[in-house]
This record gives C-alpha cells, sequence and structure tokens, in this order.
C-alpha cells in the first residue's frame, strides 16, 4: 500500500468522522476561539449541509455535461461547425462572469435558495467540459474514422461506436474537472440561502470564530480531494469496460 493511498485513506476517515461526531473534535478547535465562542459549528448539522452541497454540485454537473457535450458534438459535425465561435463565446461567459455575478443576475429571476447556485454552478462548469468534448472528437484519427466508414458505418454510428469512445478519456478529465472546481464554487450558494458549508464560513466571518471557518474550508477542501480521487478510480474503471468497434 503506497503513503498516497494511506493518506487518503486518513483523510476519508477524518472527513467522515468530524460530520458523523463532530463534538468529539472540541479539544481540536477550542484553541483556535475566544472569549467563550462555540469550538464546533453549532447552527446546524454539519453532515446535512455537506451532504446538500455535494447534491447541489452533482446536479449542476449532470445538467453541464449533457449540454456541453452535444454543443461539443454539434459544432464538430460539418452541419453545426457554423455554430462553433457562437457556442464558445457562450461558454466562455461562466469563466468570464464570476459566480457571484451570475447569483446576482438570476437571483431576482428565480429568487433566493438552491435554484439560483444551480445555475450559476451550471454555467461555471460548462466550459472544461466543453473544450475537452472538442478536443477529443477532434483527436480523433483518420484513418480510424475511414476504416469505421468503410466498414459501412453511418455517421451515428461511427459518433457513437468510434469517436465518442476514443474521446471519452478527456470527455471524464473535463467533467472531473469542472466537478471539483465547482465542490469549492458552491460554498457561495450559501450568500442566496442555498445550503451548504458555505454556511459554516459565513458564520464563522461574522463572529471572527476562526474554528468555524476553518472547518467549513476543512470539509470543503477535503470533500474535493477525495471526489476527484473517486472519480479517477470510476473513470479508469469506465474506461476499461467501454468496448471500441
Amino acid at each position: 500500500m503506497s503513503f498516497a493511498t494511506v493518506l487518503r485513506a486518513a483523510a476519508l476517515i477524518f472527513l467522515l468522522a468530524f460530520l458523523f461526531f463532530p463534538h468529539a473534535f472540541t479539544p481540536l478547535f477550542a484553541p483556535l476561539t475566544q472569549y467563550g465562542a462555540p469550538p464546533i459549528y453549532d447552527q446546524g448539522n454539519l453532515l446535512t449541509l455537506a451532504l446538500a452541497q455535494l447534491g447541489t454540485v452533482c446536479l449542476a454537473a449532470a445538467a453541464s455535461t449533457i449540454v456541453a457535450v452535444a454543443l461539443g458534438i454539434l459544432v464538430t459535425r460539418p452541419s453545426g461547425a457554423q455554430f462553433l465561435p457562437l457556442s464558445r463565446t457562450l461558454v466562455n461567459i461562466g469563466q468570464t462572469f464570476p459566480p457571484v455575478a451570475v447569483l446576482a443576475v438570476t437571483v431576482p429571476l428565480v429568487g433566493f435558495g438552491e435554484k439560483p447556485t444551480l445555475i450559476a454552478l451550471f454555467v461555471y462548469g460548462l466550459l472544461p467540459i466543453f473544450e475537452n468534448t472538442i478536443t477529443g472528437l477532434n483527436s480523433c484519427p483518420a484513418s480510424v474514422l475511414e476504416a469505421a466508414s468503410g466498414m459501412g458505418m453511418s455517421a451515428r454510428q461511427r459518433l457513437m461506436r468510434v469517436e465518442l469512445p476514443l474521446a471519452m478519456p478527456l470527455i471524464l478529465e473535463g467533467i472531473r474537472l469542472s466537478l471539483v472546481i465547482n465542490v469549492g464554487t458552491a460554498t457561495i450558494g450559501s450568500t442566496v440561502a442555498a445550503k451548504g458549508l458555505g454556511e459554516v464560513i459565513i458564520a464563522g466571518l461574522l463572529s471572527n470564530n476562526t474554528a468555524f471557518i476553518l472547518q467549513g474550508g476543512l470539509v470543503t477542501g477535503l470533500m474535493a480531494i477525495l471526489l476527484y480521487d473517486l472519480f479517477v478510480t470510476l473513470e479508469r474503471r469506465f474506461l476499461r469496460s467501454v468496448p471500441i468497434d
């Protein structure tokens, strides 16, 4: 067992232990408080907040994946190549405007809560998936595509059975990048009343409680790292199971 594996296992154990039994870590965070402030966040359940944030991130990532991959396929087809500049401009909006700005625009339209956060994360997560989809599809060897056509495959069959499987490693890499980035970005959703670990960080900032800030940031960081590792493992297993005709 490698050191990295041991480190990941330790991080997972620590995260689960802290989320299920946070008050057991009181001695660890007590030195970071002053004037009798609570050392462990007590205005909500940490496990519930972590799961709510993770759910929001996964839902936004699923929506981003569907739209970005569909757009990537469209603009790499001869009939849709003319839409590439427009599509690239649209997906770049998420990176040009920070999520806070997207929240400011969407709150008046959809109200407070989960919806504006989902929209912000959806827009923010489009670019890496879109660009990786285009790169993956355009990098398919011409000889392989010609061979597929020579076997009598239609354009749709060639896409589904040859191009997408070959592009899948890059597509999955884009999804992974989008997912991990949004784990941290999702904390801003608490500014518009969305459930998440941002509540813990904001409570710490408002009360000058370093322990709360550290807890929110620590759980978010560990979730991002472990989610990255989990996705890499699932990605490898998925790619081994995908046949390429």
